[in-house]
């Protein structure tokens, strides 16, 4: 469990967590089940507090915590996420306006890559040439959440791998080439844009918005899904 990818720091993670364990305690005792100092639990504390994620009373005059549903950390998000929308909105209009009409662009790692595969929803169909197993073996909860958005927003994939066992059911067409074409690099092709994506140790993409360069891959598809088996 990573609570980091909420916006929550390390130390204020293992205190809120704790406090889920323990349920109502004071500063010595979150300070023993964490191995935090003291001084240290006062200030992660505070800190919850400010981000709605911990509450107390006063017992005697010491402050005895607890920790608050963690569907808080959800609502929060989503409260942030109504709070910029304006200020995102205005920022993508000034970015259509100003970005290149040819771009090429690198991305590492699987925080990289989660922004190439969400730009992709955005169309209506996703071509996708040397389909594999290492995506979602590297990536298994990210592609789950993937596939839920991609049957909500309605985007069609149409698939050429080698893998048999690769055979979606939802908004999708599947076919197979022999297995010496196997290999791992996939090509995504979508809108006016070409994703070349390594599943290496450390995956990495390179993608190229040009319609050209997209219509010549997506014409180089057509011809492979013809000659593909069903």
């Amino acid at each position: 469990m990573d609570l980091r990818d909420a916006g929550l720091t390390e130390n204020e993670q293992i205190v809120y967590t704790a406090l889920i364990d323990l349920g109502p305690s004071l500063a010595g005792k979150i300070s023993r089940k964490t191995g935090l100092h003291r001084r240290t639990v006062y200030d992660v504390t505070e800190t919850l507090i400010q981000k709605g994620l911990l509450s107390y009373i006063l017992d005697n005059n010491r402050r005895v915590f607890s920790a608050v549903n963690p569907q808080r950390i959800i609502d929060s998000l989503e409260e942030k996420k109504l709070t910029l929308m304006p200020v995102i909105s205005d920022l993508t209009k000034r970015f259509e306006s100003s970005k290149s009409k040819e771009t090429t662009n690198f991305y590492r790692g699987k925080n990289g890559l989660k922004m190439v595969f969400e730009s992709q929803l955005e169309y209506p169909e996703i071509l996708i040439l040397g389909a594999n197993r290492q995506a979602y073996e590297k990536m298994p909860y990210y592609f789950k959440w993937f596939n839920e958005r991609r049957k909500q927003k309605k985007v069609k994939i149409k698939l050429i791998t080698t893998d048999k066992s690769i055979n979606p059911k939802i908004l999708a067409e599947t076919r197979y080439l022999a297995d010496k074409y196997a290999d791992h690099m996939v090509i995504n092709i979508y809108g006016n844009s070409v994703a070349m994506i390594l599943w290496a140790k450390n995956p990495f993409a390179i993608v190229i918005e040009q319609q050209e360069f997209a219509s010549g891959y997506r014409k180089y598809f057509d011809l492979l899904w013809k000659l593909a088996r069903k």
